[in-house]
């Protein structure tokens, strides 16, 4: 069984806008293949990953995706083996404790990948694609809040080509506003 990549996140510490923006860090996560959720940093300018994180118990997980970052703590949407759907927030320091919220009971087991971009103020446009049938779902996701939280289909995505790694790449956090779903 194979891992999961969870994110690619480009993070630009302070305010810095434009070209003369300071250093940029890439933040990647993963969801290895005996659930160990790993978090690793990369400067932009050496290209060299260091770990930053590691927390164990994410083998119920089938896919996460990033639907809000804050200056402390990553919040994923999360699709489980039984088929629930979570969000699952990640502090960006050890010891990196989650906190769980239940959005759905059930029904979200045949996603294999989510990929999420911001939908206005503090919602997400959620892409749940299914390999098996190379498909996908579109929602439209509200504000996360537990089991109160809105999700409505907006159609189905056919003929998805081959089997491709789905991720979100945002640029330039100035030039893309930040995620916050949640």
């Amino acid at each position: 069984m194979a891992g999961v990549l969870l994110a690619t996140v480009v993070v630009v510490p302070g305010s810095a806008q434009g070209a003369a923006a300071a250093a940029c860090t890439m933040s990647l996560g993963a969801i290895r293949a005996d659930g160990m959720l790993m978090r690793w940093a990369m400067d932009e300018h050496n290209w060299v990953l260091t770990q930053t994180g590691a927390d164990p118990g994410y083998a119920s997980f089938r896919t996460m995706a990033l639907i809000s970052l804050t200056r402390t703590y990553d919040t994923f949407l999360g699709t489980t083996r039984s088929g629930a759907l979570y969000t699952v927030r990640i502090p960006l320091t050890s010891p990196m404790k989650p906190v769980l919220k239940l959005v759905r009971q059930g029904n979200w087991q045949k996603y294999e990948t989510l990929v999420a971009e911001r939908c206005g103020q503090s919602g997400t446009l959620l892409l749940a694609i299914d390999t098996n049938t190379s498909s996908a779902d579109l929602y439209a996701v509200g504000h996360a809040n537990g089991t109160a939280t809105a999700i409505q289909s907006l159609g189905v995505v056919d003929n998805l080509q081959g089997d491709e790694a789905y991720f979100r790449l945002t640029g330039r956090p100035w030039a893309t506003k930040p995620l916050s779903g949640e």
